[in-house]
């Protein structure tokens, strides 16, 4: 076991950081376990129910969420009956994770949401509304009907 005690007193203050990480155990280095599991972004393409209720309490209020097609990081589609723009997708953490834009009269809305063992959450960030929504999704059973 190394010891931490000796530091140069005149060591830069990068230095310094540089030797203090040096001794940290790894039990209290964060860093994210590697991917175990492998995803499909794939898996997004379809038409999910999304429930954007206000509050928990509230009653469903289910608008769609249709992805038309996945194209390695990006995916195109629509929802809430607005076409998605700057549309990304990230596999690297183990689940799915998407970010898009939206846009209505109030200017756009920016999206996030992750799929996990088939359903999603997510937010949507309206500064044209000032407001900040928790949503959840599942894949429509019948997209069709």
């Amino acid at each position: 076991m190394r010891t931490c005690r000796r530091i140069v007193p005149r060591l830069s203050l990068a230095l310094m950081v540089a030797a203090a990480a040096s001794c940290a155990s790894p039990q209290s280095a964060s860093r994210p376990a590697a991917a175990t599991a492998s995803v499909d972004a794939r898996d997004l393409v379809g038409v999910w129910l999304v429930d954007l209720r206000p509050l928990p309490t509230s009653e469903p209020y289910v608008q769609r969420f249709e992805v038309t097609s996945v194209d390695g990081r990006t995916f195109t589609g629509t929802f809430y009956s607005a076409a998605v723009r700057d549309a990304r997708v990230n596999v690297d953490w183990n689940a799915v994770r998407i970010a898009f834009v939206t846009e209505d009269a109030s200017g756009p809305y920016y999206h996030s949401a992750v799929l996990k063992d088939g359903r999603m959450e997510g937010l949507s960030n309206s500064s044209g509304r000032d407001f900040l929504a928790y949503w959840s999704a599942t894949k429509d059973p019948a997209p069709g009907s």
